[in-house]
């Protein structure tokens, strides 16, 4: 159950020059149900290649069947109570709401439980909590700490990246320690992680915590844009743009960015629409800049360039400007 849940702890944060690099405007491309119910059983899952009988638990998870999940899951600890998988997988189930009421108490006491049996999705998860705080339960920074290092002995991907979010955690009079925060991502990266790929490509290029080695970087975000994070399309984009210690391809950054922009990525939207505006490798159309810049101008990043060039749609371009903007906002 890797799920990368402290999306609050963006990079965006550690890195204010670099994230707001890629902001500045211009064609630069600079920068509770009852448990007294009877539970359905689940429809029988395929046998595995290996032999091995299949996850019942997991796999009603899986495919929403809460209820039945958490029954096989105490089932399985009835019958062996150092099952650390079962736990963890009734602290989801806890934490998540499904089935049962949310209650991050009851789940913070599986996932203790678990990782405390070696687990290291329950201790990433437990970690998680921690550092988030509910209203039922505290923070602690440091035992979210000391659960995510326990995760990450066993090279668990989203515990090494959050570690590293962690060692450059300026807030109360912190020290950003960018070394470690470099090497926890990098294992991160190595371990998997898109966001580690991610994390250590900007720090390679912003020579933070390690040697500045730009084409090192490129191939970092590459990993990072390939994985689908939307941080490092954009960064690998306008690097591939600019030919940036990679070699160039304009068309092939176009690409990438017009992924991320669909997505709502308002950096790679300003991007599109300029180019819509210069007329450089996407054809010349003023409707299409402006429907960008009003998406990009809608998530808070103003152009006026782009204000002033898109300011005399012509009565069709308006109509398509409008058609798109519709089409693309689902209305």
């Amino acid at each position: 159950m890797n799920r990368c849940g402290l999306a609050a702890l963006a990079l965006f944060a550690a890195f204010p020059n670099s994230a707001l690099a890629q902001g500045e405007p211009g064609l630069g491309l600079g920068g509770g149900a009852s448990l007294g119910a009877q539970a359905p059983a689940a429809s029988p899952l395929p046998p595995r290649a290996d032999g091995k009988s299949p996850d019942l638990a997991f796999g009603a998870y899986q495919r929403g069947n809460f209820l039945y999940a958490l029954r096989e899951a105490e089932r399985r600890i009835d019958d062996d109570p150092k099952d650390a998988a079962a736990m963890t997988l009734i602290g989801s189930i806890y934490h998540d709401g499904a089935a049962v009421g949310r209650n991050d108490l009851e789940a913070s006491r599986w996932y203790r439980l678990a990782s405390n049996l070696g687990d290291p999705g329950a201790a990433y998860e437990l970690g998680a909590l921690w550092l988030q705080g509910a209203p039922d339960l505290p923070k602690d920074r440091e035992g979210a700490k000391e659960q995510f290092e326990r995760a990450a002995a066993k090279d668990y991907p989203a515990a090494l990246y959050n570690l590293g979010v962690m060692a450059l955690d300026s807030s109360d009079g912190r020290k950003p320690d960018f070394a470690k925060a470099a090497d926890y991502f990098k294992r991160a990266a190595l371990a998997g992680d898109g966001n580690g790929a991610y994390s250590y490509g900007v720090m390679l290029r912003e020579g933070k915590g390690v040697p500045r080695n730009v084409a090192e970087a490129g191939q970092w975000l590459k990993r990072a844009s390939d994985d689908g994070v939307i941080a490092g399309q954009v960064e690998y984009a306008i690097m591939l743009f600019n030919g940036d210690g990679i070699p160039k391809d304009e068309a092939g950054a176009v690409r990438i960015l017009q992924i991320a922009a669909v997505k709502g990525n308002p950096i790679a939207e300003n991007r599109i629409a300029h180019l819509y505006v210069a007329g450089r490798v996407l054809d010349r159309d003023l409707a299409k800049a402006a429907a960008w810049n009003t998406f990009a101008k809608a998530a808070g990043l103003q152009d006026r360039d782009l204000d002033v060039a898109t300011a005399n749609l012509t009565p069709e371009e308006r109509q398509r400007f409008t058609k798109m903007v519709r089409t693309l906002s689902g209305f």
